[in-house]
């Protein structure tokens, strides 16, 4: 299986010929979606979820579908009929032949003033998890963790003691868009020394062959 990291928290993943795509949001390239064969969404934020994104990649590809939860699946299930599916925590389903888990039920706490949201983690192959915008620990082993590394939710102690916590065998960072090159350094080498995996950090359009 190929990683492909896009801009921001969006990722592709391709085998056998085949391509999925999670959270194609509006800090990825505009035509993140184009090519994908199954999109996954993980939250309704519009860094992860972008309509616009969406239709991009579904009319390039007739066939492609959506798997997203209640919240994001409301909004768009009328402009693409037939082709969007909710999902919950504990499901499992197969899109364009990856076997999909689903982990999780809501966003990180932001501010205590600002209600949660729901959010879900996709467990791709049993392999590679994206957590969306939580913290989410799968009841189970992880080869490749996926680490929403910035956001106004959470800071590195918790990166790190996430990745001790997942135990993965290799960390790559996501959700990154708002770090400044001045701080990657410090990212790349606290994580690495102390998060207990090996971490990896890839610019947008970096790939990685797991």
């Amino acid at each position: 299986m190929r990683l492909t990291k896009k801009t921001h928290a969006c990722i592709r993943l391709e085998k056998d010929g085949q391509t999925l795509v999670i959270d194609p949001g509006t800090f990825s390239e505009e035509d993140a979606a184009v090519g994908a064969d199954a999109i996954l969404v993980t939250h309704e934020h519009l860094d992860h979820f972008n309509e616009d994104r969406l239709r991009v990649g579904l009319e390039a590809n007739p066939a492609a579908e959506i798997w997203t939860l209640r919240s994001v699946a409301e909004k768009i299930s009328a402009a693409f009929p037939g082709r969007v599916h909710t999902v919950g925590h504990g499901d499992t389903f197969t899109a364009a032949g990856f076997d999909v888990e689903v982990h999780g039920e809501l966003h990180a706490v932001i501010h205590p003033d600002i209600p949660r949201i729901t959010n879900v983690g996709y467990l791709v192959d049993g392999s590679v998890f994206h957590p969306g915008d939580a913290l989410t620990v799968p009841d189970r082993p992880v080869d490749t963790l996926l680490i929403p590394v910035h956001a106004p939710w959470n800071k590195i102690s918790e990166i790190i003691d996430y990745v001790r916590e997942v135990k993965p065998q290799r960390a790559f960072d996501i959700h990154d868009a708002l770090l400044t090159d001045l701080a990657r350094p410090i990212y790349d080498s606290q994580i690495g020394a102390l998060g207990g995996a090996e971490h990896g950090r890839l610019a947008p359009g970096g790939t990685a062959d797991l």
